[in-house]
Order: structure tokens, then sequence, then C-alpha cells
């Protein structure tokens, strides 16, 4: 981000890559999208234009953005508690043009996981980030995070195995 310690320059270069991780942990583009919004919008309110005075801003945003995904999870859990679940996932009609088989197949098995599982593995290998700042970002410890991704792969595995 160059010398400049701003909002606007993080939201510049970050915001694209923090709605993909959003949209994989909430599954959902305009709700992804809101989820990042909200996340500068508080990082503004909190710390003003000016970021200097922060250690790391980005992973402050980062996990700002998990956090939001997470009560975004919590709200729709309780308000499926209350209303009747319809039948049946219906996917966009622009999945089918834009993803090929195996890719749905891996999205499914991604949905199956647990939501720190799903997390894990969407931090590590969507954003790249390394164990240390996974474990910073979700609040656990580093051994949290690898046994989580073993337990993670191996499910997934198991379950793309299952599908074939």
């Amino acid at each position: 981000m160059g010398t400049d310690p701003g909002i606007d320059a993080l939201y510049h270069h970050r915001r694209l890559q923090l709605v993909r991780l959003a949209v994989l942990l909430v599954d959902d583009l305009p709700t992804a999208e809101d989820v990042v919004q909200d996340a500068f919008a508080a990082l503004y309110r909190r710390h003003g234009a000016r970021l200097a005075h922060l250690d790391d801003p980005e992973a402050y945003v980062r996990r700002s953005v998990v956090n939001g995904a997470r009560s975004v999870l919590r709200r729709r859990r309780t308000v499926r508690a209350y209303v009747p679940e319809r039948a049946g996932h219906v996917p966009p009609p622009e999945e089918d043009v834009l993803l090929r088989e195996e890719h749905r197949e891996v999205l499914g098995a991604l949905r199956a996981l647990t939501r720190r599982q799903r997390e894990v593995l969407v931090l590590r290998y969507w954003s790249d980030l390394t164990e240390a700042q996974i474990a910073q970002t979700l609040g656990v410890s580093r051994g949290t995070v690898k046994s989580t991704a073993s337990r993670a792969l191996d499910a997934l595995a198991r379950r793309m195995e299952g599908s074939r």
C-alpha cells in the first residue's frame, strides 16, 4: 500500500480480496459486499481516515470481515429456527455457466464442512494466509489452525471421493 496508511488506500487495494473472502464464508455476494462495507465503515468510525496508529490495518479489517460473516451466519441460523426451510436450494443460473462440474463439487463439499473448517481452508487456500495470520484472524492458536485444516482436508477428500 505504499507510505499512505489511509483507509482509502486500504479500501482500494483490498476490497475485492475481502469481498471474495466474505463470499466464500457467507455464500452470497450481496451479503458479502455488505459485510466488507460494514467492516470498513466500522474501521473508519473507530480509527478515522488515517490508520498510522494501527499495527496491521489489513489484518484488522480482515478479522472484522470474518467476524461480520460469523454474525451473518448466526442471524441466518436464528431466522431459520423460526421460519420453515424452503424445499431445496436452487443455485443461481449463472453458476452453471461460470463453474465446471468439479468446481461445483468442491464448493458443495466446502459448504458441508463446519464453519471453522471452512474459514480455515478459505483463509489458507483462497487468501494465502499463513497459519499465524489465520490464527490471529480467527482468534485461535496455531495448533488449532493446523488440526482444523488437517481434519477439514480429510473431510473434503472423503466427500470428494464419495461423489465420484
